[in-house]
C-alpha cells in the first residue's frame, strides 16, 4: 500500500493528499528555478506520487507558475512544461506536474507535514546550475551529478529497498 502523503502551504488555504510509493526526500535540486522557488538553503527536494491520487482542498488558492529556461542547454528561451503550483495567499510552493509525464505529481517535501522516511543517501543534482555560495553537504554515500542522473526517482527508491508497494 502506498503511503499517503498530506501537505498544506503554510496559511492553510491549500491542503492536499496524494499516494506515493517514492516518499523518500533523497534528491536535492541546485537548479535556479527550484532554488528560487523553494529552495532557501540553495537546492530544492522534490518527491513523486501518483497524480490520479492526488486531492487538493482549497483549489481557489492555487496559482500556477511556468518557469520560463535560458541556459547553456536551452540557448532559446523555452516555457517549461512543469506546472509549479503554489498558494498564491503565502506563496508557498507545493508539487510540480508536468503533462509530459501524466501519471506523476512531485510534490515538494517542504509542504509535506506527513513524517518522511530518512534516505539512506542523497543525490545531488544539476550541480551546474548551483549558486556560488552554496556549498553542499555530500555524505560519503551521497552520489553528485552536474546535471541529471540516469537513475529515476522510483529506481532509487526500489535499489535502495525504500519503495513501498
Amino acid at each position: 500500500m502506498p503511503v499517503l502523503l498530506k501537505g498544506s502551504c503554510r496559511c492553510g488555504g491549500v491542503h492536499f493528499e496524494v499516494e506515493s510509493h517514492t516518499p523518500v526526500p533523497f534528491m536535492l535540486c541546485y537548479c535556479s528555478i527550484c532554488r528560487k522557488q523553494q529552495g532557501g538553503g540553495g537546492f530544492a527536494i522534490n518527491l513523486g506520487a501518483d497524480y490520479e491520487t492526488l486531492k487538493i482542498t482549497g483549489k481557489r488558492s492555487l496559482g500556477v507558475y511556468r518557469a520560463e529556461i535560458e541556459d547553456d542547454e536551452h540557448p532559446h528561451c523555452e516555457v517549461s512544461t512543469g506546472e509549479r503550483n503554489f498558494c498564491r495567499k503565502c506563496g508557498s510552493a507545493l508539487w510540480l506536474y508536468d503533462p509530459t509525464w501524466p501519471d506523476l505529481v512531485h510534490p515538494f517535501a517542504s509542504a509535506i507535514d506527513t513524517d518522511l522516511p530518512k534516505p539512506p543517501e542523497k543525490v545531488h543534482l544539476m550541480l551546474k546550475y548551483k549558486a556560488n555560495w552554496v556549498e553542499p553537504v555530500v555524505g560519503r554515500q551521497d552520489k553528485v551529478f552536474d546535471v541529471y542522473p540516469e537513475e529515476s526517482i522510483a529506481d532509487w527508491h526500489k535499489r535502495t529497498g525504500m519503495w513501498v508497494e
